[in-house]
């Protein structure tokens, strides 16, 4: 087993080496700041830099969109489980979301017009 682990690796790490040595590299390529599919040269700059707010408000949506995949599961644990143990794992799970909530409206993370 041990002799398969360090074969493998040896050959992963063989060509990861001879990869690099023979890639081509290419510092400037002609085709990268130019328009996708467009054929028209642009006016200005053909890549629009990205609202890291929007990636920041997308990433809450998704950590919230998560939590509430699983927190609708808790109702059909109730009846299988002990309910006050389901209740406070349930209770404390939802105050944790609600403190992460104010404390993304506390640093203002949720405020569109800035």
């Amino acid at each position: 087993m041990l002799t398969i682990l360090i074969i493998s690796l040896g050959l992963s790490v063989i060509l990861i080496l001879v990869n690099s040595l023979i890639a081509k590299k290419s510092f400037f390529d002609r085709e990268k700041p130019s328009p996708f599919e467009c054929g028209f040269d642009p006016k200005s700059s053909s890549r629009v830099p990205f609202s890291l707010r929007f990636y920041l408000i997308a990433l809450i949506f998704l950590i919230f969109d998560v939590e509430i995949t699983l927190i609708l599961p808790i109702p059909i644990f109730m009846n299988s489980m002990n309910a006050t143990l389901m209740s406070t794992v349930a209770s404390f799970f939802i105050f944790i979301l609600i403190a992460g909530l104010f404390h993304e409206w506390n640093e203002g993370a949720l405020q569109w017009d800035r």
